[in-house]
């Protein structure tokens, strides 16, 4: 098994390969994929419907020399195996392992870093931009997805590529098409390139009309010269809009993108033209697994999972943040009508899939078009709608912008469900919402809570729809929802927080995934005599809630502050400086994320690298602790 595949252990080492056995090479490829990711987890619908085209890419071109950008990242499995990167599979997505995205500091081939999608044009123009200006002589290459097509900054760079077109920017964008994003796509692109797929291959109509008229004696070449320079030309007759052609990039398509010798043809022809030209391929997500070409939505993302059935092999046995979230907005709308929700090409992920069943008018998929979203969101809630839009919180930092300018800067009513904040574990440092806190406290008029546990989100949720107004934000982790401490249940008051247990010297405020960690701190605390700590559930991130502070001055000393965000801007500086101002003999001790990315791996491993576990937090409290009473001899 794997004999072709064995031999390639370095780049380039694929050109060694007999063409007559690249099909042979791509099912093994398929069937290594499968191997591993059934044991890892990871994406891989998505890398079984790209093997032909990366096969071709790496066939044609010459690494690292000529350069490639993925988008999304996530379907740069079978690039890593063909540049040598095969038997770290075993480590896919673990701690000090293989990441699951192209890195740069793991091999001179990944020449950029994509976890989030629509960015490969605008990278590659860069990449192309710099090697016009260094005189090189190198392939630029960027593939895209039709889902990632759907992106606002993919317009904006083939803009910018239609700008510098006259330069002859020579650049290959390859369009893999298989009709998904995570979800199936919507809107006008999808439309649009849905009529493409059900037309005849435009680039072959071409180069027939042409070869036609240059083979009539005497008129011919004169009549195919008049027509390739009108405005009014056949490819206007044949093909609506002309997207691409009418931005100055040429149209090769359609393409099968799993016929190896048809993508081969086109790349070669690519690299011979002169200027920016779009390989359409056509490929089938989950390509060669049966159970992933049925549903590829489960396995876009998935755990490990029996590759023979297609079952993943860890059963959900609680409720998720997610699901919680799903089951209280389908119950909340059911009595408000207002209430209206909107994702960004993931109704799947947010749990939005139950609110599109029960009020398929009131549900709106806006594609990857976090910016839209937001600034969407913003107009219904104009009129008098309650919009929620629930997304993750690393795709929200791309709507920023609209946030503050479109939301807060009016006040408006719009509440943001950010899903997958804090450390999100196998996908790495691209995909942790870590800053979620920091960028939304620093916007006036902002409210942003946290849960504690499952139950206290649908209260939150409840809060925000019915009893807040203006922006508010609601965030909470990956995974299964806590049900600790269900039974401190104190009505939400805006900017207030739950003190649990009442204490003194020591007070531990935790903030929502970090509360249920900071509850077994403080018995951790009293149980070594250490002091008699106050647990707070802080509840209300922004506003803060100052009369707390001001109360908790009176009978401690040490504040500490627990949060899975960056310190940077986070809850522990907003404490720290508050307290600096009006209680400065407090002194405060915020435990928070560093400032640096933190890798791939477990969620338990991230939290223990950077010691927000128990035994983490637990140290650094002793140690503050221990030095305070020092200096007080």
């Amino acid at each position: 098994m794997g004999r072709l595949l064995n031999k390639i252990k370095e780049p380039n080492d694929i050109k060694r390969i007999s063409p007559k056995l690249y099909p042979i090479l791509a099912q093994e490829i398929r069937d290594f994929l499968i191997d591993h990711v059934s044991q890892t987890g990871g994406h891989l619908a998505s890398n079984l419907g790209a093997v032909e085209i990366t096969m071709a890419l790496h066939i044609c071109l010459h690494f690292p020399e000529d350069k490639v950008v993925y988008d999304v990242g996530h379907q740069s499995y079978v690039h890593k195996l063909l540049t040598g990167r095969k038997d770290e599979f075993t480590s896919l997505r673990q701690k000090d392992g293989l990441c699951g995205f192209p890195k740069r500091c793991e091999s001179d081939c990944d020449v950029f870093g994509t976890g989030h999608s629509s960015t490969s044009i605008s990278a590659a123009l860069g990449l192309a931009v710099a090697r016009d200006l260094e005189q090189k002589e190198e392939t630029i290459a960027a593939v895209i997805g039709d889902g990632a097509l759907s992106g606002g900054m993919a317009y904006e760079a083939l803009n910018n590529l239609s700008i510098l077109r006259r330069e002859k920017k020579n650049m290959i964008i390859i369009l893999n098409d298989n009709k998904m994003s995570i979800s199936e796509n919507v809107g006008g692109m999808s439309r649009y390139l849905n009529d493409l797929r059900s037309r005849r291959s435009y680039s072959e109509f071409k180069e027939n009309v042409e070869n036609a008229l240059n083979n009539i004696p005497g008129v011919g070449k004169s009549v195919a010269r008049t027509l390739k320079k009108s405005k009014d030309s056949i490819k206007q007759l044949f093909i609506p809009g002309m997207l691409f052609e009418n931005m100055g990039i040429t149209y090769y398509g359609l393409v099968n993108g799993h016929d190896i010798y048809e993508l081969i043809h086109a790349i070669n022809r690519a690299k011979q033209h002169e200027g920016p030209i779009l390989i359409h391929a056509i490929t089938r997500k989950g390509m060669g697994y049966k159970y992933a070409e049925k549903n590829p939505e489960k396995f876009h993302g998935i755990g490990p999972f029996d590759k023979e059935t297609g079952e993943v092999l860890a059963k959900k046995t609680k409720k998720t943040y997610t699901d919680i979230f799903a089951e209280s907005l389908v119950e909340l709308a059911r009595e408000n009508k207002k209430i209206v929700a909107i994702t960004a090409a993931m109704p799947s992920g947010t749990g939005l899939k139950a609110f599109k069943k029960h009020y398929p008018k009131r549900f709106f998929d806006v594609g990857i078009a976090e910016e839209h979203a937001v600034t969407f969101a913003a107009g219904l809630a104009a009129q008098g709608m309650r919009p929620v839009f629930a997304v993750y919180s690393s795709f929200l930092q791309r709507g920023i912008d609209q946030i503050l300018h479109d939301v807060c800067m009016q006040d408006l009513h719009v509440i943001f469900a950010i899903d997958r904040a804090g450390f999100v574990g196998a996908d790495g440092e691209t995909h942790h919402g870590c800053f979620d806190l920091s960028y939304l406290s620093m916007i006036p008029n902002m409210t942003v809570m946290a849960p504690k546990n499952g139950k206290e989100l649908e209260e939150m949720l409840k809060f925000a729809v019915e009893e807040l107004d203006g922006p508010c934000a609601i965030r909470y982790p990956k995974g299964s929802a806590c049900t600790d401490m269900e039974e401190c249940h104190e009505p939400l008051k805006k900017g207030r927080s739950e003190v649990i247990t009442p204490g003194s010297e020591i007070a531990v405020l935790g903030v929502g995934s970090m509360v249920s960690v900071c509850q077994k701190v403080c018995e951790e605390i009293r149980d070594h005599k250490i002091a008699g700590a106050t647990f707070v559930n802080v509840r209300f991130v922004k506003p803060l809630d100052t009369e707390l502070l001001d109360r908790l001055s009176q009978n401690h000393s040490l504040l500490v502050t627990v949060e899975e965000n960056v310190k940077s801007g986070g809850f522990g500086e907003h404490v720290s400086a508050y307290m600096e101002a009006c209680h400065p003999e407090i002194r405060v001790l915020p435990l928070a994320i560093p400032d640096h990315f933190i890798e791939h791996g477990t969620v338990d491993r991230q939290r223990m690298k950077i010691g927000l576990n128990v035994q983490g937090i637990l140290d650094a409290v002793e140690q503050s602790w221990e030095n305070l009473v020092n200096n007080r001899k």
